[in-house]
C-alpha cells in the first residue's frame, strides 16, 4: 500500500511540473520581503498565500496539459515539461479532475483572504482564476492566440507580488508592481523559450504563439529583449530608488544570460532549444533568488 501511495504521489508531483513552480515561489517571496520592509509581515498569511498561489499554478499546469492533449497540441513534440497524458502516465480525466480540484482549493484560500482583508482580494483572485482557465481552455485560449507571454508576465509578476503584499499589509503599495517587473520579464521568457523550441510543432497544430505568428527571427529577438529587460529594469528601479542597490547582485548572472541569448539565436532544433528552455527556467530561479535576497540585504543594512 505504501509503495502504491508513493508511486501515485510521485506521478502527481511530476504532473504538477515542479521545476516550473519557482514562478510562484519567487514573486510571493518578493511580496513577503516588501511587506517585511514596512513591518507588515505575517508568517501564517504568507505561507497560506504561497499555498494558494501554488494551487493555482498547479491547476494551470494540469489544465494546460489536458487541453493541449485534447486539441492535439502535444502531437509531434518530443521535449517539454509535463506530457503526462501523452506518455500514458495519467488519463485525461484524471488530469482534468486534478486541475479542477487544485483550482477549487486555490479559490477557497482566496475566499478566506477576502473574508479577512476585503473585496480587493476577490478581484485579484478572479483575475488569477480567469487566466488559469482561459490559458488553454475556451474558444479563444490565450496560449493559442499569441497572448500567453502577456498573461504569464502579468499574473506571475505584478499580480502575485501586489496581491501577496496586500494580503499581508491590507493596503495597496504600487511600488510592488514596479518591483515585480524584472521577475515578470524572466518568467515570460520561460514560456517564450518553450514556444521557441516548439515553434514547428505548434505551427503544424495551428497553435498561434507569438513565435508562430511572427516567425523565428522575431522570436529570437523577443527572447533577447525579455532577457535584457530583466537586468535593465533592475538598474532603473535602483536609479529611481524603488529597489535597494543590493539587488544589483543579479549582474553575476549576465554571463549566463549572454550565453542563452547566443544559443537562442544560433540553435534551431528542439533538442538544443530544450536546453535553452531548461536554462532559462534556471536563470529565472537564480535571478529571482538573488533579487529577493539582495532586497532583503538592502533592508537589513
Amino acid at each position: 500500500m505504501n509503495t502504491t501511495w508513493q508511486k501515485q504521489l510521485t506521478i502527481w508531483y511530476q504532473a504538477a511540473r515542479p521545476r516550473s513552480l519557482t514562478a510562484t515561489y519567487i514573486p510571493v517571496a518578493l511580496g513577503g520581503v516588501m511587506a517585511w520592509e514596512y513591518d507588515q509581515f505575517n508568517l501564517f498569511r504568507f505561507l497560506l498565500a504561497l499555498i494558494g498561489v501554488l494551487f493555482l499554478q498547479i491547476s494551470a499546469n494540469l489544465l494546460n496539459e489536458y487541453f493541449d492533449h485534447k486539441k492535439g497540441a502535444d502531437e509531434g513534440k518530443t521535449h517539454g515539461l509535463g506530457m503526462i497524458i501523452a506518455r500514458g502516465v495519467l488519463t485525461p480525466r484524471q488530469v482534468l479532475i486534478g486541475g479542477v480540484v487544485t483550482l477549487a482549493l486555490g479559490c477557497l484560500i482566496g475566499l478566506y483572504f477576502v473574508a479577512i482583508t476585503g473585496l480587493l482580494v476577490l478581484w485579484i483572485g478572479v483575475a488569477g482564476a480567469v487566466v488559469v482557465i482561459l490559458y488553454t481552455a475556451g474558444p479563444l485560449p490565450l496560449a493559442y492566440i499569441g497572448l500567453g507571454e502577456l498573461a504569464v508576465f502579468v499574473f506571475m509578476g505584478p499580480l502575485i507580488v501586489w496581491g501577496t503584499y496586500y494580503v499581508l499589509a491590507e493596503e495597496v503599495n504600487n511600488d510592488t508592481i514596479w518591483a515585480s517587473l524584472p521577475i515578470a520579464f524572466l518568467v515570460a521568457n520561460i514560456l517564450h523559450a518553450n514556444n521557441l523550441r516548439d515553434l514547428d510543432a505548434d505551427k503544424a497544430r495551428n497553435k498561434r504563439t507569438l513565435a508562430v505568428i511572427f516567425g523565428r527571427r522575431f522570436a529570437v529577438l523577443e527572447y533577447q529583449l525579455l532577457t535584457v529587460g530583466a537586468f535593465i529594469s533592475t538598474l532603473i528601479l535602483v536609479i529611481l530608488n524603488i529597489a535597494p542597490v543590493t539587488t544589483l547582485i543579479v549582474i553575476f548572472l549576465l554571463a549566463e544570460a549572454w550565453i542563452l541569448s547566443v544559443m537562442a539565436q544560433h540553435k534551431d532544433n528542439p533538442a538544443e532549444l530544450h536546453q535553452v528552455f531548461v536554462r532559462t527556467a534556471r536563470l529565472h530561479r537564480w535571478f529571482g533568488i538573488a533579487y529577493v535576497v539582495g532586497w532583503l540585504i538592502g533592508i537589513l543594512i
